[in-house]
């Protein structure tokens, strides 16, 4: 009886056992789902896309003079300094004008001799004038006297010959009194020539600006092309830069162009104003003028660079909000037909605006996660609430 009992409890205890393993099997798995993220998508599209290309250059003032003396002097004395503004016609530099006065007063003394002598050519005219008047009326008697038979021969050829005398006497005056004339005009064109001589002493700004260096001190001997200052005007900026041959031709006068000045930060819209007719032999170069927008930060001398568009091409591009950059790498999410969230390196050319091109990485149609969040990974269920068009 007792050893029945203890086969009926090893029994039950089996049993036990069995049902337990086989409830085990059967029991669903538990374990945390998996989190689902909702995202936003774009698309890699082709489209049309122009080339771009930078160029670098730089910046200068609208106009700029470099003021030089035209004699050779001793610079006296600078009227500004670098920063000042100066407005046209106004002195800024005074060179030592004592030889060119010198000269001056000499000019103004010939002046006032060579009109002193044409007064006196002019008086010998009109005495010669007198003259020949006194002589036409004595051959005139003679002649009347001769016709009567009242002159001699020898009076007869003594006023003819008095008559040429006189007549031989004005002509001398009259070309004397010419000759004195131009001589006058000779001084007056000399006294002017010394009066712009002596204007050249003083160097006056050849339009409203502003003084931005000053290349010689007071004492210094100035001399024809040796720079004393330097003045640009203040109403705008150009950028100058170097195209080649084969890129020039895409560009019109007129275009607007993006530049980025180094040192400033956030770029700029500039016009393109002038494109050079010749180009550079050396560097197959024209040159290119792009007007910048009035800034505060802009001083000639800074370097920028200008992008340029060319012809047009298909091109694969991105949301820029789907490229994201790891160290050295570009890559974006792209989503697979199950719905999950795939990493892809991807290989990227220009940015245009908002979107990127994409040389190699995905592909046309493929979409892109937006704006990924930082907690996205790579094999993560997602879901698109929307879209971008």
């Amino acid at each position: 009886m007792k050893l029945d009992r203890n086969l009926r409890r090893l029994s039950f205890a089996m049993l036990a056992t069995l049902a337990a393993a086989c409830g085990a099997r059967n029991e669903p798995e538990s374990g945390p789902m998996p989190a689902l993220v909702d995202v936003r998508v774009g698309r890699a599209v082709v489209r049309p896309l122009s080339r771009t290309f930078e160029a670098g250059g730089i910046i200068r003032a609208r106009t700029t003079a470099q003021l030089s003396s035209r004699i050779a002097a001793e610079l006296r004395e600078l009227k500004v300094q670098p920063g000042d503004r100066v407005t046209k016609g106004q002195i800024v530099a005074v060179l030592d004008d004592r030889d060119l006065a010198a000269h001056r007063a000499q000019a103004m003394a010939s002046l006032s001799a060579a009109q002193n002598s044409v007064a006196s050519a002019d008086a010998a005219r009109e005495t010669a004038e007198a003259g020949l008047s006194l002589a036409q009326a004595n051959h005139r008697r003679i002649e009347q006297l001769r016709g009567r038979n009242s002159a001699t021969p020898q009076e007869w050829d003594r006023a003819t010959a008095e008559l040429r005398i006189a007549e031989a006497a004005l002509r001398s005056a009259t070309a004397r009194l010419a000759e004195m004339s131009a001589a006058v005009s000779a001084a007056q064109a000399a006294s002017r020539a010394a009066d712009v001589t002596a204007s050249f002493s003083m160097i006056a700004a050849p339009f409203d600006g502003l003084v931005t260096s000053k290349l010689m001190e007071p004492g210094n001997m100035a001399a024809p092309g040796i720079p004393l200052l330097t003045v640009e005007t203040t109403d705008g900026f150009r950028l100058e830069v170097q195209v080649d041959e084969s890129r020039a031709r895409f560009l019109e006068v007129g275009d607007v162009v993006p530049v980025e000045v180094e040192g400033l930060g956030e770029g700029e819209l500039g016009r393109i104003v002038e494109i050079g007719r010749s180009m550079d032999p050396a560097g197959h170069a024209f040159v290119v003028k792009v007007q910048l927008p009035p800034s505060a930060g802009t001083r000639s001398g800074m370097f920028a660079r200008a992008r340029f568009e060319s012809e047009e091409r298909k091109a694969l591009v991105v949301p820029s909000t789907a490229v994201l950059h790891r160290g050295q790498l570009s890559v974006v999410f792209t989503i697979d037909s199950a719905g999950h969230a795939r990493l892809r390196a991807i290989t990227v050319g220009t940015q245009t605006g908002d979107t990127v091109e994409v040389l190699a990485g995905v592909q046309p149609g493929e979409p892109v996660i937006l704006n990924p969040p930082a907690s996205l990974t790579d094999g993560m269920t997602v879901r698109a609430t929307g879209e971008q068009p």
